[in-house]
């Protein structure tokens, strides 16, 4: 269990959601995916448009100067979705003349007449997008929405608002000339070569220089302050943001310059755009998006005065930062590849949380990151990183593509040492300088610079779906270390165990240590290692070089003093992930010293909470109870979460004071949940209090309404079903409407979740299906096959079609059901068994594993849970 440290969507990663057991990636009938030809290369995209924001239209030209490639093409095709078109004219620098096409509404088919190398394509339209271009405007129910328009065209929507070929394989200059209303800036790729007035219209001429993919091609317009904040060498930097927002803004990006400088750094390479500007606009679908040399950014990267107390944009705002380099600079040559975009943007926020807050903090974002991907992998699917089979390509921006990409990066650089690591991301930037890429494009400049071969590693972690599942045991008799170790991850039929390089430490008893490397390859082994004296305690794998399921198990003094003494914080929280699995007093009480020591980093000290939690009893209660005053934010909303594991009047005692009054936002919101999740009645009239207590991004009213779930109280559902109604944000209808059916599932309630089935937003409608299917009946299966036959929106017809794959009658109700009365009959154990230690005198209570052979370790925390209090990014980076 640990708590993400981000707190904002990024590009498009959906929150993976779990289920009985993991399901296969790909539907039946799925048809495997290829890169299109290229019989004509586009060397140049010139757009000449203008809004009709009533309207919610865009008209204008669109000039496209290409280039023969396929000696004996007759024909272009250009994606063009729902247009109405005016004249279409070929150029081949005579003066245009009429061409002949075929329109279908999605594809414009333009014959080239044998001669023709290289010339333009004009195409006069118009178009009202239903997706890619958006309008916004206040209304009766939100007032405070302003009036905007933005583009949004990963992953192909480009197609929707200006003919392209919308693949990112494809890459070309572009520039735009806009016509937006007098007092609006617009913003766009590249350099402003222009601004003026004209008939009553702001006309902005943008240009970009340098090719790009069209998915990657920008628009927003609004109106807007404008931040110029300096530069960095020649590249000039901006934040636009809401007024009123300006002291937001600078708080927000402030760190933009010095995230520039450092990439350039790391990188090796300029950054390779005319400008860098981040615009904030409301409503985006996703985090944040990575328009080459123009961020657009959702409005709670925004942060205020009291929600940095704790909470940061930096992670996001290097995330799109990054993909300047990774993904605009150099481009994935089909959404198969995405990780190469994907991966290395959320591993580069690791890069500057290491540079910025150091290796602990590195660690521990590593650790996040693997918790989140284990989230997907064993809940909802697994599937190689690499992977042409899928429906459309935003199924694939998924927790694989984000996080476990990054975290191949983590263990090719742990396996290959710094130097070589960087030295080959430069060369794979360098041979690839505005061109595209696939995956063994990186694999060879990194074999390059190592002269180590990498075959192995990509076909393990990149191309082979899953991870390993280790259980390690570490003892020592005879003067020997002893370490077993068992793969039990299931493998398909014929596959072979990972083949791994473990690591361990050996702490000798008078201070020294060493380090030995197990090669791994079986999937039962035991390896041992002289030692004449017993040593203080042995860390497994302290580098985190290998990703996966791990569970430890050591002798009990040795894990305490691993707990107190390991040289850093990750060796400590293996300590207490694998102590939580053992109800001893000195092992609450070595728990609790740590916890409640303020000069150890916040995570190790936030996994003794939640290691107390997996223990359970009353002494690790009062353990936590008399941790809630601990300083760092972050490891009292541990603390806070822990609480919320014991069903007991003294938890929703403690809990109550910190969910009304907290200087953190994250922390009274943890409260909350956490105060739901204990079952007392009394929690009700505060979680109700709290639906309306104002926060940065509606974290404390998520959290009230998550807790509201948790609690199970009838008395809650009007309070639940009034806030899925729209008017309420994004984020709190979505939450009222998890929370809803988990607190009445009567035909009410059902019908009020179906209905919104229907909802403009697709990150509610996403949220109404997942809703759906937790209920576990067939009563809403009507409701959802009508739903998918109409549906667009490829994020809510995947979850749509997963819903209607999973539900399994009652079985799932009941499943939940049974789940719920183990946990509460393995409290109840815990607590007897703490009982009859004291009654028989003993110093240490037997274990569970004396009792029972094995227990289960401290309970995971879904990371979907976590990512939920946040915006949807509308989140994959981008859906």
């Amino acid at each position: 269990m640990s708590f993400e440290h981000r707190v904002h969507l990024r590009c498009g990663c959906a929150a993976a959601r779990a289920a009985l057991a993991p399901r296969p990636f790909s539907f039946p009938g799925t048809t495997r995916k290829y890169e299109r030809d290229r019989p004509f290369s586009i060397q140049h995209i010139a757009l000449d448009l203008a809004l009709d924001v009533p309207a919610r239209s865009v008209r204008g030209t669109a000039t496209l100067s290409i280039a023969r490639v396929d000696r004996a093409a007759t024909t272009l095709s250009l994606d063009a979705v729902g247009f109405t078109l005016g004249r279409v004219e070929l150029d081949a620098g005579k003066g245009p003349k009429a061409a002949a096409f075929v329109y279908d509404g999605d594809t414009l088919t333009i014959t080239i007449p044998e001669g023709f190398e290289k010339g333009d394509v004009v195409v006069a339209y118009t178009a009202t997008p239903r997706a890619g271009l958006y309008f916004l405007a206040p209304d009766e129910h939100v007032r405070d929405r302003p009036n905007q328009v933005w583009s949004q065209c990963q992953d192909e929507d480009a197609r929707h608002w200006f003919p392209c070929h919308d693949k990112p394989h494809v890459k070309q200059t572009t520039e735009m000339r806009v016509r937006v209303p007098a007092t609006w800036q617009a913003l766009s790729n590249g350099k402003l070569v222009e601004q003026r007035v004209e008939n009553g219209s702001a006309v902005f001429h943008w240009k970009m220089a340098r090719p790009h993919p069209s998915y990657l091609v920008t628009l927003v317009a609004g109106e807007f302050a404008v931040i110029e904040d300096g530069s960095v060498g020649d590249v000039p930097v901006s934040y636009l943001v809401p007024k009123g927002r300006e002291a937001d803004g600078r708080r927000s990006f402030g760190r933009t310059r010095d995230l520039i400088a450092h990439f350039q750094d790391v990188t090796g390479v300029t950054f390779p755009w005319e400008k860098y500007a981040q615009v904030v606009v409301s409503d985006f679908v996703f985090g944040g998006m990575e328009n080459t040399s123009a961020t657009t950014m959702y409005e709670h990267v925004l942060l205020d005065e009291r929600a940095s107390l704790d909470l940061t944009s930096d992670d996001l705002v290097a995330h799109e930062l990054a993909h300047q380099w990774f993904g605009d600079y150099v481009t994935c040559r089909d959404w198969s590849h995405g990780w190469l975009n994907e991966g290395f943007a959320t591993y580069f926020e690791h890069v500057d949380r290491e540079k910025r807050l150091g290796r602990d903090e590195y660690d521990y974002g590593i650790k996040q990151d693997q918790d989140a991907y284990l989230s997907e992998a064993s809940g909802r699917y697994a599937r190689p990183i690499v992977s042409q089979d899928y429906e459309a390509p935003i199924d694939l921006f998924d927790r694989h593509l984000y996080e476990k990409g990054g975290l191949v990066l983590h263990m090719i650089r742990r396996e290959l040492g710094d130097g070589p690591f960087w030295a080959g991301v430069r060369e794979y930037l360098r041979r690839h300088a505005f061109g595209v890429v696939e995956t063994r494009d990186l694999s060879r400049a990194l074999e390059d610079t190592s002269g180590k071969s990498l075959d192995r590693l990509f076909d393990q972690w990149v191309y082979r779906a899953g991870h390993p599942a280790l259980e390690v045991t570490v003892g020592w008799e005879a003067g020997l270390v002893t370490v077993d170790v068992k793969q039990t991850q299931k493998l398909p039929e014929g596959t072979a165990p990972f083949a791994l390089s473990l690591e361990i430490e050996i702490h000798e008893a008078g201070g020294a240590s060493r380090r030995e490397m197990l090669s791994v390859t079986r999937a039962v082994e035991t390896h041992a290692f002289p030692a004449a004296v017993r040593p203080r305690f042995v860390i497994v794998d302290p580098d985190h070089r290998v990703v996966g399921d791990h569970t430890l198990t050591a002798p009990a003094d040795m894990l305490r003093a691993q707990l107190a003494s390991s040289p850093t914080a990750r060796g400590r929280w293996l300590a207490a992930q694998s102590l939580g699995k053992r109800d001893e007093p000195d092992t609450i009480a070595a728990l609790r010293d740590v916890l409640l020591d303020e000069s150890v980093f916040w995570g190790a000290r936030a996994e003794c909470a939640y290691a107390l939690a997996a223990i359970r009893g009353t002494e690790a209660l009062a353990a936590l109870r008399g941790s809630t005053g601990v300083k760092h934010p972050k490891a009292r909303r541990a603390v806070v979460w822990a609480l919320g594991r014991f069903a007991k009047a003294e938890a929703a005692e403690a809990l109550i004071p910190i969910a009304l009054s907290d200087e953190s936002y994250a922390v009274e919101a943890e409260a909350a949940r956490s105060l739901g999740a204990t079952r007392q009645p009394s929690a009700l009239d505060t979680l109700v209090d709290l639906l309306e207590r104002p926060s940065w991004g509606d974290l404390v009213r998520g959290g009230a309404i998550d807790g509201l779930a948790a609690l199970r109280d009838d008395r809650a559902t009007p309070h639940l079903a009034a806030r899925t109604r729209y008017g309420w944000s994004s984020r709190t209808r979505r939450a009222a409407v998890r929370a809803l059916l988990r607190v009445s599932a009567d035909r009410k309630s059902r019908e009020l979740v179906e209905d919104l089935l229907d909802d403009a937003d697709p990150h509610l409608r996403i949220d109404v299906a997942a809703a759906l299917g937790d209920l576990g009946e067939g009563k809403s299966r009507s409701a959802l096959s009508r739903a998918l036959d109409r549906e667009k929106d490829a994020r809510t017809r995947r979850r749509l079609r997963e819903v209607m794959r999973d539900l399994g009658g009652a079985a799932r109700s009941e499943h939940q059901r049974l789940t719920e009365e183990l946990d509460k009959l393995r409290a109840e154990q815990q607590e007897l068994r703490a009982r009859l230690a004291k009654l028989e005198g003993r110093d240490k209570p037997v274990s569970a594993r004396s009792h029972a052979g094995k227990t289960t370790g401290p309970a995971r925390k879904p990371a979907a849970a976590a990512k939920a209090r946040k915006p949807a990014r509308p989140s994959r980076k981008k859906r």
